[in-house]
């Protein structure tokens, strides 16, 4: 496969071409939080943790390193006080629907003790909505029975109707759920 240099944090590396710039980070050392991400699924952009900077012919604009392909001769820097302010934003908006998770060990790196936003009204189940578990049905079991609801503060995890009892003896979702609460967003009334 054909490679590309660029430079992350001052130093240069090589990546594959096409690779996103979340795996060519991670395979130079640099670590970069993210919560949507899973080396088994397509690259997704959910919660933009992963926010870095990206200098390209002078023009810097922050991106999703998850979704963003790599290419000859930018520079992206992982860490400055943007993208601290970014995701520091990102977890206390997550803190406020779940208080578990890795956005919680996250916010503690962060100094987030609390989160000034509400927690909507809802009998929620703290899912952050990272995705993981709509697109594990979708992408790797093929079956797509779990899905969104709603929009904006109303969006949720749901069964597609009809579907819990392939749900029932599946469950391969359950595994990549980071706040460990897919098992309360189906419900199949028997546990």
């Amino acid at each position: 496969m054909a490679k590309v240099s660029l430079t992350i944090n001052g130093k240069k590396v090589e990546a594959e071409k096409g690779a996103m710039l979340l795996k060519a980070a991670k395979d130079a050392g640099f670590g970069i939080p993210t919560l949507c991400s899973n080396d088994g699924l397509e690259p997704y952009g959910a919660c933009r943790l992963c926010m870095v900077e990206v200098e390209n012919h002078g023009r810097k604009k922050m991106v999703a390193a998850c979704c963003y392909p790599v290419a000859e001769g930018i520079s992206v820097t992982t860490e400055n006080e943007e993208i601290h302010r970014i995701r520091k934003m990102i977890c206390e908006l997550l803190l406020a629907s779940s208080p578990v998770g890795a956005h919680a060990m996250l916010a503690k790196r962060y100094k987030i003790t609390k989160s000034r936003f509400k927690r909507p009204d809802t009998k929620d189940t703290h899912c952050t909505l990272c995705g993981l578990c709509v697109r594990w049905c979708a992408e790797k079991v093929k079956k797509e029975a779990v899905t969104y609801t709603g929009r904006g503060v109303n969006r949720k995890v749901v069964l597609v109707p009809g579907d819990s009892d392939q749900c029932k003896s599946c469950r391969q979702c359950f595994h990549v759920c980071d706040a460990g609460r897919i098992v309360r967003v189906i419900d199949f009334g028997d546990e």
